[in-house]
């Protein structure tokens, strides 16, 4: 097998383990409403269980991307694969919200392991040319995932309510298997050690964040934590919003959700790269986050099946192109530092997505309406951000030359 079609199967394999990991994350979405019941909860509880997740991937992200410099990449990946099949097993067989919130908090760790190797492992296959690419099919591997999810969790919870996560667990050890036996490593472990002793960054998590604002990557850092609040705030509360709004079934959100998710898909794998090489990041990245903000705004303003389908679908279409794009604008910029950046990458979007449940849920029990205001506002702001700061740039770059000269 020649190495191109070497590493586009490996990609391919990378695929599917992140949208396993991501497909068990959505999962527990349109459950919401149930364990709400059940459990009597309000929608506080329910954002803190979203965000534990986030949390422990958020504290384990950037010493998951170090490890993958120097352990390889192919390593973290599989033992990222089997704590987040344990994971899914034990959130299937436990009763207690205690023990729910443990196991949610095994997931993060499983995800954090896997984030940063699988964009590390990406960044190392691909050219500078091809990066865009195949950034896009990754992410539309973890978008799929994450929003095809709850429609899985919905239709599946017909069969019981633990059912989808018995089979997450199921499907998380079949994949961490095959890609034990099949899944080449993308690095010589020499490599990664002459990498290491060459970037001696601190692995410290709180010193890594403190010193990212240096980095020239740190404001797509800043539109990662932003885009991943206002989104997480958004599909946090979706299903309890449209479950109490419009009394939509399970089946009705996956529906909604999946129709979405297949499109973004889609646009990923086929016409991504032409995006990026067609308008640049920068642009791509102050549009979709512009279109973003509206959308979830004119989400307050539907009350038809069909209006809500079409606003919902330009939210998550939006979103598929915003989060590759700022991927790969960060990995251009990282050079030979690719785990560190996917780490640091992994932790703004954990962080985001550790507040934006928690606001939503608060905001939830006030109004219902009020989650998807501030998830608005944010996108928009962040907006206007990325507008002046392409300016700046611009400017910058024009007084280098002069100075050039």
């Amino acid at each position: 097998m020649s190495l191109l079609l070497r590493n586009r199967a490996a990609i391919l394999l990378l695929m599917l383990n992140i949208f396993i990991i991501f497909t068990g994350i959505g999962l527990v979405i349109p459950i919401m409403p149930t364990y709400m019941t059940e459990l009597h909860i309000n929608g506080s509880v329910m954002g803190l269980l979203v965000a534990v997740f986030s949390l422990t991937q958020f504290l384990f992200s950037p010493l998951a991307g170090r490890l993958s410099d120097s352990l390889g990449r192919k390593k973290i990946i599989v033992a990222g694969m089997i704590v987040f099949a344990l994971s899914e097993w034990f959130f299937g067989s436990v009763s207690t919200p205690l023990l729910l919130f443990v196991s949610r908090m095994l997931g993060g760790v499983g995800a954090a392991l896997i984030m940063p190797a699988v964009m590390a492992y990406t960044a190392d296959v691909t050219s500078a040319k091809e990066r865009a690419k195949g950034m896009g099919y990754v992410t539309a591997a973890i978008t799929t995932g994450f929003i095809i999810g709850p429609g899985i969790g919905g239709f599946l919870a017909e069969y019981g309510m633990r059912v989808p996560f018995y089979m997450a667990a199921v499907a998380g050890g079949l994949a961490a298997v095959i890609t034990l036996f099949v899944l080449p490593e993308s690095r010589p472990v020499q490599n990664h050690a002459v990498s290491n002793n060459e970037n001696p960054k601190e692995d410290r998590l709180l010193l890594q964040l403190m010193n990212s604002y240096k980095e020239p990557y740190f404001l797509s850092l800043i539109i990662v934590f932003v885009t991943s609040f206002g989104l997480s705030n958004y599909e946090t509360i979706f299903s309890l919003f449209v479950d109490h709004k419009f009394s939509f079934t399970p089946k009705d959100i996956a529906f909604v959700i999946t129709f979405g998710s297949i499109a973004g898909a889609v646009v990923q794998v086929t016409i991504f790269g032409w995006i990026l090489n067609k308008f640049g990041e920068k642009r791509v990245i102050s549009f979709c986050l512009m279109m973003t903000g509206l959308f979830i705004l004119l989400t307050l303003f539907v009350h038809t099946y069909w209006l809500i389908i079409v606003v919902t679908f330009i939210v998550f279409l939006a979103t598929d192109i915003l989060r590759p794009a700022i991927s790969t604008q960060m990995s251009m910029m990282a050079q030979d530092d690719q785990g560190y950046v996917a780490g640091l990458n992994s932790a703004y979007t954990s962080l985001g997505n550790i507040i934006g449940p928690v606001v939503a849920g608060f905001l939830f029990d006030i109004n219902i309406n009020y989650p998807y205001v501030s998830a608005a506002l944010v996108l928009l702001l962040c907006f206007l951000l990325s507008l002046r700061a392409g300016k700046d740039r611009k400017t910058a770059v024009r007084n280098q030359a002069v100075q050039e000269k």
